[in-house]
């Protein structure tokens, strides 16, 4: 058919080498080392620390260096194994820490993971490496394919935490900009076991504006967590009409997780949270405007494991509707 397959290579250190001309190589950070000691006689960076970037011998958890020395040696062996391998890039991942992608003659692309706070990390190595195949085989960049690849393994150790301590109220489970609830659930799950009050709200959030974000700290204060149920991009649009969303639904749950108010961001489908609430099951939705807690869908289903429903005030002259309508009045 003419059609070029991109492939991707997870080496490892007693297997094959990686097939000539793949388009994309994924070793850990302790493999990476000891590959380009393997092909360097065990001085990859001319440190003779024995192949370890930093000296450390923590392998795919190693941390690249608070001075960068780290990534700048990460990156020296990715490009030294991409010609060694002859292969069109080499993404080295450095479990909490992201990943390092050199691909070419051009710079080397550092992606950051997010926080993931408790999380079990086993499995996500084959997170990462599936993640960079789909999007690649889908027509994707290689830098794009790693950012993907990033989030998805960030995601993948957030679903899997391992019991433990709960963490600090100013600590986050890990981003959750995403369609599975698991992160969000274990929040809760966690909150309520050590007798804390998980609150919840709704919306659309969409041209994020300062009623919003009264409305978010006011229901923040109600309780030890707030899950934020974020309506999907084609959910606006029912409700809104086909003009809206103007934000997409990755950046509006990008710009909310960055609030210090909000603890965890779950996208649904629906036209209302009321599905999403009955796996979270928080002891109090909140909800901001001028509506009756009688007219909310939301308000029975709390009702089932004696949740309440609160109405949080309403910041006069602030909303999206009056902001576009404000936009168009006043022209380009």
């Amino acid at each position: 058919t003419g059609v070029r397959v991109p492939l991707v290579w997870d080496p490892h250190p007693r297997g094959a080498p990686p097939v000539p001309g793949a388009r994309l190589v994924t070793p850990n950070r302790a493999e990476a080392a000891q590959f380009a000691a393997d092909a360097d006689g065990g001085r990859p960076d001319g440190d003779g620390d024995g192949g370890r970037p930093d000296g450390a011998g923590d392998g795919d958890g190693g941390r690249p260096g608070a001075a960068g020395d780290g990534l700048a040696a990460v990156a020296a062996q990715a490009r030294a194994l991409a010609q060694r391998w002859r292969a069109a890039g080499v993404a080295v991942t450095l479990g909490a820490d992201g990943a390092v992608l050199v691909a070419g003659d051009g710079l080397p692309l550092v992606v950051p993971a997010r926080p993931a706070v408790g999380g079990d990390p086993c499995g996500a190595g084959d997170c990462f490496a599936a993640t960079v195949a789909a999007f690649l085989a889908d027509g994707a960049l290689p830098s794009e394919a790693v950012v993907e690849a990033v989030a998805a393994a960030s995601e993948f150790v957030a679903r899997h935490r391992s019991p433990g301590p709960v963490p600090a109220a100013s600590a986050r489970p890990g981003p959750v900009a995403a369609h599975d609830a698991g992160p969000a659930e274990a929040l809760a799950r966690a909150v309520r076991a050590r007798g804390g009050t998980v609150v919840a709200t709704g919306g659309c959030f969409d041209l994020l504006h300062a009623g919003h974000v009264r409305m978010l700290e006011a229901a923040r204060s109600l309780g030890d967590c707030l899950v934020l149920c974020l309506n999907s991009d084609a959910s606006v649009r029912r409700l809104k009409g086909p003009g809206r969303p103007v934000v997409g639904q990755d950046d509006r749950a990008a710009i909310l997780l960055a609030l210090a108010a909000v603890d965890a961001v779950v996208v649904f489908d629906e036209d209302t949270p009321a599905a999403l609430l009955d796996r979270l099951r928080p002891d109090i939705f909140a909800k901001g405007g001028d509506y009756s807690a009688a007219a909310l869908p939301e308000t029975a289903v709390l009702a089932g494991w004696n949740g309440a429903t609160v109405i949080l005030p309403y910041v006069e002259g602030r909303s999206t509707t009056r902001i576009l309508e404000e936009a168009a009045r006043r022209g380009p």
